[in-house]
């Protein structure tokens, strides 16, 4: 087996993707975060390549076929199904535009969405109800109707949250969907409809929109942005389980009921937990249900169970064969880890002394199962390999190792020194696991419910700004601040900031729409008081001055004070991080390989072989890996998308 592993990297938009070859610490690591669906894309994987797709699993699903590290486990007698993403979609209602919406859409989408509008109450005249009745809304130019698409992460139990795009509709009008806020909308599976012919709904998505916070807002003529779309950051909530089950490649109800037993040996039932984690529904298949514990971690919940032991006894046994199998064929690093993780922690005392081996492979792989396993013996060389490692990769799950392990003052001491790295990915990897033990030194700030503020301590000046998953500014160092004198004129003079040399305040000139008042204040130049100011929304109860400003905008007015060097430090998004990883491992061997499968009908009828979870998708991610600070969330170029036009 080569000592590599292909890291699936999900490109922005329908195309063709690459694999890249990186060392097998990806094949430890990357297979084990999968919390949910690889990245959130919302086209269609090509027809012919989903074709390709089916017919390399089909030929990996024979039990002849499984490495030999992975004999007498559940994956070397079933096949996993259900673990593909599935794409759901839907019509909806944006509010709150700056008269940028349209009342102009296709007469079964009018009808549709006013019988949804009148379900959910406008105009109804109860108590808390609309006021608007449906009609009204729909006629709105502060309003638009547009397509939402999402991908519900492969196994995610009711509750789970995913991103969601926002596209306008075909056949309305709409210029910008800048500062809108989606009405809840229903999320289905399949082709859009508005009769009777849909399915039932998975989802919901609802939520402010995010859109391309890197130029001005609602200057549609002085930019080549494509502001018709945009992203609701954990906008998706999904209403149903996604069940996961087990198909014996030989059908046998003493054999099923055998591996049943098995894995709720090691998935015992929890607290709140209905169902037992694996139920045998026939002698041919096995219904699983994710453990609370394992909500947000649905990919490495489905690792554990395939490379769960046929046979529960003999442990220590079994994890010696696999550390010979290991240490004579590196290149089985992920899957050994995974297998000693399974044992338990029984597996311990036969890795614990390859902690400190030579050789990185074998010893991540152990420092992996160890941490996993919540082993402090591994703390000492996990914090080595994060400070001294010539890999970045292995430094940053490292990093990312112990931000999840138990409480112990020695991962805080040495996790604080990296956010003074020379290295950026460091530097963010360590700020991302202090904040997930919630240290103290890293200060957060509840921005009302747009976003998170957090300020870093590091002797580097940055700003980094998330584009997935939970809305957030970071900014490292303490004395981050706008040098003057400045004076900043943008948003078509909608937004104007200057202060002289020697003054202690900004005046901030901001109006709304240009028919509204404007707003005149004076702030302070730091980083904590101009976000705060900029998020804030002034209520009687909370008079301190504010302009609203969305989250997007927030980092529009940011990003423009650093272009033009009134902010002196780095400026980071989270795409650019993507992008770094990319270019590394493009140096690596390169193999083409298709994007994710999506089915048209039921989930149960795609079934994933035994092949690595990791090839579906190893983190919950985003889209962005190909854009560049300056690029937005979405580029006004040709490209494919599941929109009709």
């Amino acid at each position: 087996m080569s000592p590599h592993f292909r890291l699936p990297v999900m490109m922005h938009a329908l195309r063709p993707i690459r694999l890249v070859m990186i060392t097998a610490v990806a094949a430890v690591t990357t297979a084990m975060f999968v919390t949910g669906c690889a990245d959130m894309m919302v086209e269609r994987a090509d027809p012919a390549l989903q074709k390709a797709a089916v017919n390399r699993d089909a030929v990996n699903v024979a039990a002849t076929d499984i490495d030999p590290i992975m004999r007498g486990t559940v994956a070397s007698e079933t096949s996993l199904v259900g673990f593909d993403p599935l794409v759901v979609r839907g019509y909806g209602i944006v509010v709150g535009l700056r008269d940028t919406g349209s009342r102009q859409m296709p007469s079964d989408v009018r009808a549709f969405l006013s019988q949804e509008l009148a379900k959910r109450g406008f105009g109804s005249g109860a108590p808390g109800s609309p006021k608007m009745t449906p009609q009204e809304l729909l006629n709105s130019s502060d309003s638009a109707v547009v397509i939402v698409e999402g991908v519900i992460p492969p196994g995610a139990p009711k509750g789970s949250r995913f991103d969601v795009r926002v596209t306008t509709a075909p056949g309305t009008s709409t210029t910008s969907l800048e500062g809108g806020r989606l009405l809840v909308a229903d999320l289905r599976p399949g082709p859009l409809y508005t009769g009777s012919r849909q399915p039932f709904p998975l989802a919901e998505g609802a939520g402010s929109i995010v859109i391309n916070p890197f130029v001005e807002p609602n200057a549609t003529q002085r930019d080549t942005i494509n502001r018709s779309s945009g992203r609701i950051l954990d906008g998706g909530l999904l209403s149903k389980d996604m069940k996961l089950k087990l198909r014996l490649q030989t059908p046998s109800h003493s054999r099923s009921e055998s591996i049943q037993n098995t894995i709720n040996t090691l998935f015992p039932l929890e607290s709140k937990q209905k169902d037992q984690t694996a139920h045998g529904r026939s002698g041919e298949t096995i219904d699983l249900t994710v453990p609370p514990s394992y909500r947000t971690r649905t990919g490495e919940f489905a690792e554990l169970v395939r490379h769960t032991p046929l046979n529960v006894e003999n442990a220590e046994q079994t994890a010696m064969a696999i550390r010979r199998s290991l240490l004579s064929n590196p290149g089985a690093a992920g899957a050994a880890s995974w297998r000693w993780q399974a044992l338990g922690k029984r597996a311990l005392p036969m890795i614990q002394d390859l902690y400190e081996y030579p050789e990185e492979q074998p010893r991540f792989a152990a420092l992996n199962t160890g941490a996993k396993l919540n082993d402090m013996l591994a703390v000492a060389p996990l914090l080595q390999m994060a400070h001294t490692s010539d890999s970045i990769t292995y430094r940053t799950e490292s990093i990312k190792l112990l931000g999840r392990m138990g409480v112990n003052a020695e991962i805080e001491l040495g996790l604080r020194e990296l956010l003074d790295d020379p290295d950026v990915e460091i530097r963010l990897a360590a700020f991302e696991a202090l904040d997930k033990r919630r240290d103290p030194h890293i200060i957060g700030i509840e921005m009302g419910k747009k976003f998170v503020l957090n300020i870093v301590p590091s002797k580097y000046k940055m700003i980094y700004v998330s584009q997935s998953g939970q809305p957030r500014i970071v900014i490292f160092g303490e004395d981050v601040e706008v040098k003057r004198p400045m004076t900043l004129y943008t948003w078509s003079g909608r937004l104007i900031i200057k202060a002289d040399e020697g003054d202690k305040l900004l005046e901030v000139f901001y109006r709304e729409r240009p028919e509204t008042p404007a707003v005149v204040d004076r702030v302070k130049p730091d980083m904590s008081s101009l976000v705060g100011y900029f998020a804030r929304r002034p209520t009687p109860d909370r008079p301190e001055s504010g302009v609203n400003f969305t989250y997007s905008e927030t980092i529009s007015a940011l990003h423009e004070l650093w272009r033009l060097k009134y902010i002196a430090c780095d400026f980071r998004a989270e795409q650019d991080r993507i992008l770094a990883e990319v270019l590394r491992d493009d140096k690596g061997e390169k193999d083409l390989r298709p994007e994710f499968m999506v089915e048209d009908g039921n989930s149960e009828s795609d079934e994933v072989g035994p092949r690595s979870i990791s090839e579906i998708g190893a983190t919950r991610g985003s889209d962005l890996e190909t854009a560049s600070v300056g690029s937005g969330l979405d580029a006004a170029k040709a490209r494919k998308d599941t929109v009709p036009r």
